[in-house]
This record gives structure tokens, C-alpha cells and sequence, in this order.
């Protein structure tokens, strides 16, 4: 029986998309939305019961007992299933690093048109990390040798990648008792390809081993650096004012969307876009200049250095297309659909794609080189302005959202500390007192088989009235974003007590918008320096924390998830689990699943579970995080002892007559 058609209202929680959506429907334009309807899933695929790794299938275990042709069980399948496409994600996120450490090197050689070292302190300090001299050298010399020793990390064939030495000791310690310390970026993942191969690993447990340490060079190495260059090159994010979702798009300027993850090829295109020859060339067009708004996490990337807009996350990709006002959509790398270029076709929209690894049939490739960067920049901004005289009718929904993005863990410290003592002691005191009674991270994709954002928003919004302090990334900050989550006065009414003292006594969010994918392992900082810091354990791992991807769906979430679990944390994952096998038609299907959760807890202190159902997510979250607090002997959690200081005391007491303000003040009758 054919699978009901969804409403625009069930597609998406956001009311930008429904309106886009609702005009799909009335211009016969199919989106991901549409297909996901028109496409289900396979069921023996999606739950890891399928091997095609070789010529003698694919083999479907669909009962009790089959094997694969060469005799795999269904955990070994799953095994495998599991860890290439972490191996696909770590090679993506990875392989962004390694860009960006070839970048650095050209920059620090004079031959980057463009491109400044931006944050010489950030420089200092991590090459002081891994004990590269900085005093008395020129930055270009210090970034030269920090360059030279992360592109190190990929080819590396024995030891230890360098940025593992920013864990906390303990940790350390238990990956090098486990055998997982990753070896060398490309070798594990490389690594990870072998053992899958037909013929080669087939102890289920054995096979995931592999698959943390192939994650953790990437949470730990590739992801890590890309974050350390980014900042060095553009700037340490901190707190800018934004606007999120299609409404930032502009009825009397060129529109140009960038979409992707790269920030080399954003950052520029910034900077081409502000030059007055291409503001004159814009002008001259019939336009007042360029706008330029991002998608997904390249959105992420120059919203929190430079503020420019973010139109919206991974499905909103087709959506701004639809609102007929888009000249150019520039794509780098990850995330990016090919049915981009069918729905331009009906409009006037040209799909640029820039990277030598990324190419789509009918969209214009004008390759992007660093050594050239602003040229090219400028290029591809004259194609978007020429178009400008072929716009026809356009509808811009009038729908944006305010929001303050940029708390990078450097600035997080700073906000809580102070310039002169820059600390985490005072969210470690939160947590310890119970005004805080947890940290939870909510990162991760959109996913068009779900509803847009809910999953991320209703989570969020739950977790924040039971004193969650939330950190976001990727395309679940820009969900939060659109509901106005990223405002420090923003539903404060709707925050458990505690919380809204810090935050008001703070002057931040509830939300913390902490960057692009890449940047979760700036969440990994946070961890390390809170346990550095003391008073909650001494591993990641005894930290009331947990991890969350309630919409995911690439195989970038997976190796997050399971770099996260293998630093310490709980991770859920919402949506379908692609292990999760037919119990009612395989008896022993779960057994990979059972590894992932009660396994891994036993060896690492963290474990990776799926849930679908987002009550039952929020459940599991909060049972964690005070389980985690019991551990730590601290008080239980109980909102009643907190709210009466911050912002909504003070107007409780300037509303009292004076004699009573004194009294309530410091305690003296009337």
C-alpha cells in the first residue's frame, strides 16, 4: 500500500519551509521532501542486513541463521556496514583538515592570494601545544612549522596523531591500554577498508575497534585541525549578532548562497562581495550590491566570524532556489544535493560547484584555487551579478530570526572568567551547586524523512526547562536559531529556574552556538578543560553530559557519534538505527547493538544508542546526567532551591515599595 503523502505542515516545523513547499507543490517541483515520500527506505538495508562488498552478492539476511555467501554472519555484516561509513565520514571531515593545513602552509609562504593570519595568539598557543618555538619568530614562521606538522598527520604510518596529547591524561591512558590511539589519519581509515573487504576482519568486536580508532582520527585529528586552522586563518569566533532562514534573502541585491563546509571559499567570497569594484559592477547591473547568505555548514562558519546570514540548513538547500530571488548557489564540498541542479532549471538560479573533488552534471565548475583565491572569488561573484538581469517573479518569505552565534570554547572561557581570569570554575560551580544540571550537545543534520527541525527544536525546548545548558553545531544550531533559541532574552520564561540565573547573571544564551560539524571537537575542549578544571571527575566520562543527533543522517554523524562515545560520552541518536537488524525474524541481530551500548560503556564510560521516539531521548538524557551527578555525590537536582536571583529578582524587587525592597534585600522585618 502506497505510503500517505506528508503536508508541507508535516514536512517541515518551520513556517519559511512550509511556504516554500506549499509553492513546490503548486509549480509541480519535487524537493527531498517529495522523494522521501515517493522513496522508502529499504528495510533489510536500512537495519545493516545487507552485504554488497563483494561480487558473490549482495546478500540479504533476512531469517534466522543465513549467512552471507562466504559465510558472514549478520554481526559481522553489520560490523562492517557500520564501520565503512564511519571511515566515510572520518575521510570527509578529514579531508576538510587536510585542506586546510595545505592552506595555512601557502598563507605562511606568501602564496595565498588574500588570506591573513587573523589570530597570531591562537597560532602561539597551539603550536606552544605541540612545542613548536614561537618566541622571537615571525607568525609565518610559526604557522610554516604548524602546517608542516599537521599535514604530518595524514600520511603518518607509526606513533601517535599529535593533537591526541590535548586529551585529558586519563583518557589518553585508556585509549593506549585499548590499542585505539589513531596511528596516522589515512592510515586508519585506509586501514578500516581492509579489514571490511571480502575475506578479511569477521570478529564483530574486533571489526569496531577499528571503527573508534578510525573515528577518533578524525574527532581527534582531521576535525581538530580543521577547527585550530580556521580560527588562525579567519578568526576565534566570538559572540556577533545574525539573522537566520530564507527571509534574510533581498528583493534589491544580487543573492548569492554558499553552501557547503570549506570556510577558504566562503571567507573570500566575503571578502570579493564587500570590494567596490564588484559593489560598482552590482550597481551597475541594477542592483544595490551582493547579498550573501550561507547553507548548512558553510553557513555556520562565516555566521560566526563575519555575520553573514544563514538561509537556512540542509533542506532549506532546494527551498531558497524555490524563491525565485537566488542569482547563484555556490557549492564546495558534503551535503550538497544533485537535484539542485534539476530545480534551478525552472528558475533563473545558476549552480556553481568549485571543488576539483566535487563536480555536477550541468552546473558551472569554476574551480577554486587558494593560490588565487580572491581572483577566483571575484569571478565567481561576476557570474551571480550578470544573472541579476535574468530574475523573473520571486517570493521571498518574510520570515527571519535575530540570533547570536560564535561561542567558541576560547570565548566561553573568557565569558565566564573574565580577561584577567579566564576560567571554567563558574559553570563547574554551576553544575556542582545543581543550578545547571546537566550540559547537553545537540549537533547533527536534518533529515527529510523526519519533520524539519522539530526533532532538534522539541528536544531542545524540553531540555532547557529541566536547567540543560545546551551547545549546538552544524544544522541543529540553525534549527535553534530559527525558533530564536540564540538570543541571551529569548524564552528565558521557558528555561528551568537555575539555568536562567546564569544566564542572565552571564549575559548568554541557553543555546550556545558553538560552530560548523567540524567544530564539535570544539565540545570536546569544553569537556577537557571542565575536567582540567575540577570538582567533576577526573575523565570525560563522570561529566553530567550527553550527545545528541536527533535528525541525522550522514555518515559524517556517524563517526561523531562514535568519537564522542569513545571520549566518554552518552550519545543518542535519533531516527533509525542502521544496525538495528529484524529481531522478529533474526534472533541474534542485536548483538553489534549491544556492543555499541552496554560494550563500549563498560571499556570507554560512554556508549552510542538509537532512539526514536524524542520523549524516550529526553528521558535517557536526563536520567544520565543525574546518575552521572549521583556518582559525583552531588546534590540531586531540584529546581526549587533556584530563581530567585538574576534579571526576573531584581523586577520582582524594584516592583515592591522601598521598605519592603530593604527587607527582602537583607532580611529585616518591616
Amino acid at each position: 500500500m502506497a505510503k500517505k503523502k506528508r503536508t508541507p505542515q508535516e514536512y517541515s516545523a518551520d513556517p519559511a519551509a512550509q511556504e516554500m513547499l506549499i509553492l513546490a507543490e503548486e509549480l509541480g517541483v519535487g524537493t527531498a521532501f517529495h522523494r522521501a515520500d515517493e522513496m522508502p527506505p529499504c528495510n533489510i538495508g536500512s537495519a545493516g542486513m545487507c552485504c554488497k562488498n563483494c561480487g558473490m552478492g549482495p546478500c540479504r539476511l533476512t531469517k534466522d541463521g543465513l549467512t552471507g555467501v562466504c559465510g558472514a554472519t549478520i554481526d559481522t555484516i553489520q560490523a562492517r556496514n557500520l564501520t565503512r561509513a564511519i571511515a566515510a565520514g572520518s575521510a570527509a571531515h578529514s579531508d576538510h583538515g587536510r585542506d586546510m593545513a595545505f592552506t595555512l602552509k601557502a598563507v605562511a609562504n606568501g602564496q595565498a592570494e588574500g588570506y591573513v593570519i587573523r589570530d597570531v595568539a591562537k597560532l602561539r598557543t597551539v603550536a606552544a601545544k605541540y612545542g613548536i618555538p614561537i618566541e622571537g619568530r615571525a607568525p609565518e614562521e610559526i604557522a610554516n612549522d604548524l602546517a608542516d606538522l599537521y599535514i604530518a598527520q595524514f600520511g603518518q604510518q607509526n606513533g601517535k596523531i599529535a593533537p591526541i596529547i590535548r586529551a585529558p591524561k586519563k583518557r589518553q591512558q585508556l585509549w593506549e591500554e585499548q590499542g585505539v590511539i589513531p596511528r596516522g589519519i589515512d592510515r586508519e581509515v585506509v586501514e578500516a577498508l581492509h579489514r571490511t573487504h571480502i575475506g578479511d576482519d569477521q570478529d564483530p568486536e574486533h571489526i569496531l575497534q577499528h571503527a573508534v580508532r578510525t573515528a577518533l582520527a578524525d574527532g581527534w585529528g582531521g576535525s581538530m585541525i580543521a577547527t585550530d586552522i580556521s580560527d588562525i586563518l579567519f578568526g576565534t569566533p566570538a559572540p556577533i549578532l545574525g539573522q537566520a532562514n530564507l527571509g534574510v534573502l533581498r528583493e534589491d541585491m544580487v543573492n548569492v548562497v554558499v553552501h557547503g563546509h570549506e570556510p577558504t571559499l566562503s571567507e573570500m567570497i566575503v571578502a570579493a562581495s564587500q570590494d567596490p569594484e564588484i559593489i560598482a559592477y552590482a550597481q551597475a547591473a541594477g542592483a544595490k550590491g551582493v547579498n550573501l547568505s550561507g547553507i548548512c555548514c558553510t553557513a555556520n562558519e562565516i555566521l560566526m566570524r563575519q555575520g553573514i546570514p544563514a538561509a537556512g540548513n540542509f533542506l532549506q538547500q532546494e527551498l531558497a532556489i524555490l524563491t525565485g530571488a537566488v542569482e547563484a548557489m555556490v557549492v564546495d564540498v558534503q551535503c550538497i544535493m544533485q537535484a539542485l541542479v534539476g530545480i534551478a532549471q525552472n528558475f533563473h538560479t545558476k549552480i556553481i560547484t568549485t571543488s576539483p573533488k566535487v563536480r555536477i552534471k550541468g552546473a558551472l565548475h569554476i574551480e577554486f584555487d587558494e593560490h588565487k583565491a580572491l581572483t577566483v572569488a571575484k569571478e565567481i561573484l561576476r557570474h551571480a551579478i550578470d544573472n541579476f538581469k535574468n530574475r523573473g517573479q520571486t517570493r521571498i518569505p518574510d520570515i527571519r530570526e535575530k540570533l547570536v552565534p560564535g561561542f567558541s570554547h576560547e570565548y566561553i572561557n573568557y565569558m565566564l572568567g573574565g580577561s584577567y581570569r579566564g576560567s571554567f570554575r563558574p559553570l563547574n560551580d554551576a553544575i556542582m551547586a545543581g543550578r545547571i544540571r546537566g550540559v547537553a550537545a545537540i549537533v547533527g543534520c536534518n533529515n527529510p524523512r523526519s519533520q524539519q527541525d522539530y526533532l532538534h527544536t522539541y528536544v531542545a525546548q524540553e531540555l532547557l526547562k529541566q536547567d540543560v545548558l545546551l551547545v549546538e553545531t552544524g544544522c541543529g544550531a540553525i534549527a535553534s536559531a530559527k525558533l530564536g533559541l540564540l538570543l541571551a532574552e529569548a524564552g528565558l520564561e521557558k528555561v528551568g529556574p537555575g539555568l536562567r540565573e546564569v544566564c542572565e547573571t552571564v549575559g548568554i544564551p541557553p543555546v550556545l552556538h558553538m560552530g560548523s560539524c567540524v567544530d564539535n571537537t570544539r565540545i570536546l575542549t569544553v569537556l577537557t578543560q571542565m575536567v582540567e578544571e575540577g570538582g567533576l571527575g577526573d575523565d570525560i566520562d563522570q561529566i553530567p553530559a550527553v550527545g545528541l543527533a536527533p535528525e541525522w543522517m550522514s555518515e559524517k554523524a556517524l563517526s561523531i557519534g562514535v568519537y564522542c562515545m569513545a571520549s566518554g560520552a552518552y550519545v543518542i541518536f535519533g531516527g533509525t538505527s542502521p544496525v538495528s537488524g529484524m529481531p522478529d525474524k533474526v534472533s541474534d541481530s542485536d548483538l553489534v547493538s549491544r556492543l555499541m551500548s552496554e560494550g563500549w560503556e563498560k571499556i570507554y564510560g560512554g556508549k552510542m544508542e538509537f532512539v526514536p521516539d524524542p520523549d524516550e531521548m529526553i528521558r535517557r538524557t536526563l536520567a544520565h546526567i543525574d546518575k552521572k551527578r549521583e556518582a559525583l555525590k552531588l546534590p540531586p537536582y531540584d529546581p526549587s532551591r533556584f530563581g530567585k536571583s538574576g534579571d526576573s529578582r531584581v523586577l520582582e524587587l524594584e516592583a515592591l515599595p522601598l521598605a519592603e525592597r530593604q527587607a527582602a534585600l537583607y532580611g529585616m522585618s518591616v
